[in-house]
């Protein structure tokens, strides 16, 4: 499933490593890239998986620039609704460490991305936003829980009310990152932690990992879950989202209409 837009290297022992080689597109999360990630997930086995990006961005999000092609409402859910968040759940579910590699910007679902790995080591100079409120687009409440189990309620509702971009010694401060290093650091730095995790007891790793990924488990009642669910989808045939994107495109401000 190695693709030209997610490479994989065994750089030491027992570690795994995926960039994500997109940068015409800086780092945007399309399907394939997202198909391959999942694949990876669910067939590695690694003790430690390091994912970066490559040049100056780690990744922008979701690829939105087709969205505009046949049914726009289709094409917008097929790529959010689907296989995102079929390869998060496959990251998410990864038995061993799993370490993000932020070497630049982390935005929107590149963001998620990155929150959805156990450690997040930034280089400064990085930077970091959820834009949807600047789209009209309603996120997953699977996406808004971990961003809440990793940086608190206050610090969600500033990424996701306000939609502006905050630099990496902010994002430490936030807790959306484990530490910030300077660029000619940052590959030695993540490789010799990747390292030292997967030198550490397998059983230990995967069984640490699996208590603290069950104690953040807090399944929703069917009908609640439900509802959100439906919240998020009727976002992608609304007026707002559509403009939202189409402003992006643009480069101009979007009109709002509330529907």
């Amino acid at each position: 499933m190695t693709g030209e837009k997610l490479l994989l290297d065994e750089p030491a022992e027992h570690v795994a490593r995926l960039t994500i080689s997109n940068p015409e597109r800086r780092g945007a999360l399309d399907h394939e890239l997202l198909d391959a990630l999942a694949e990876h997930a669910r067939t590695l086995e690694a003790r430690c998986l390091v994912i970066r990006g490559s040049g100056s961005v780690f990744s922008a999000g979701y690829d939105i620039g087709g969205f505009e092609d046949g049914r726009f409402e289709e094409a917008a859910e097929r790529l959010v609704a689907h296989p995102f968040q079929d390869a998060i759940e496959a990251l998410d579910a990864y038995p061993y460490p799993v370490v993000a590699e932020v070497n630049g910007h982390a935005i929107g679902g590149g963001l998620e991305l990155a929150l959805t790995c156990d450690l997040r080591i930034a280089v400064h100079g990085a930077r970091f936003g959820m834009p949807p409120a600047k789209l009209g687009l309603i996120y997953s409440h699977t996406g808004l829980r971990r961003f809440i189990d990793v940086c608190g309620v206050a610090n969600t509702a500033e990424l996701f009310y306000v939609g502006r971009n905050v630099d990496a010694g902010r994002a430490e401060r936030m807790g959306l990152v484990n530490e910030v290093v300077e660029p000619e650091q940052l590959d030695e730095h993540v490789l010799g932690l990747a390292a030292e995790i997967a030198a550490n007891a397998p059983l230990s790793l995967t069984g640490n990992k699996h208590v603290i990924r069950t104690l953040r488990s807090q399944p929703l009642p069917p009908e609640v879950e439900r509802e959100l669910i439906e919240l998020r989808e009727s976002c992608f045939s609304s007026e707002d989202f559509r403009e939202g994107v189409r402003a992006f495109a643009e480069k101009r401000k979007p009109r709002w209409q509330g529907k």
